[in-house]
């Protein structure tokens, strides 16, 4: 049974060391223990067995526009729809929230758009979101992650 909850400070030192190798790996951005306590409450888990199996972030940008980032999900633990159910809680979050935008950079864009985002240019995310976090990447300036955007449906 997957449970999802909103991150604590004491998950902290678990959610860094479930993301170690893909932050060496350059697939997912390192943020130190103080930013991610800064954000903490960005932060949706997925427990199983007592233990984080996966996490992702809904990082507001503005009134319009936020971003599902950080999105991880054990390997021993992928394809049993942890990642789905993170991304579905941060899109409801984004709803509750009055989102009208949620945004991705993924190397695994067939995912989201399975979950109905769509491609966009890279062009088109705004200025600050590069020059905050994707200057801190490994791979920067020449990306090759896809970014997608998905509408956040309106209740009623």
């Amino acid at each position: 049974m997957i449970r999802y909850r909103k991150a604590t400070l004491a998950d902290i030192p678990e959610m860094q060391a479930l993301v170690a190798k893909e932050v060496e790996e350059g697939v997912i951005l390192p943020r130190s223990d103080d930013e991610v306590a800064t954000n903490i409450r960005s932060y949706i888990l997925a427990e199983a067995e007592g233990m984080i199996v996966g996490y992702g972030a809904l990082h507001i940008h503005s009134p319009r526009l936020a971003e599902i980032r950080s999105l991880i999900v054990a390997p021993t633990w992928q394809g049993h729809g942890i990642g789905r159910g993170i991304v579905e809680e941060a899109l409801r979050e984004a709803e509750a929230l009055g989102v009208a935008e949620v945004l991705v950079l993924t190397y695994l864009p067939e995912f989201f758009r399975k979950l109905g985002f769509h491609e966009i240019d890279k062009e088109s995310i705004p200025e600050h979101k590069i020059w905050t976090d994707c200057i801190k990447c490994i791979h920067f300036p020449n990306c090759n992650e896809v970014s997608l955007i998905r509408p956040v449906m309106p209740k009623g």
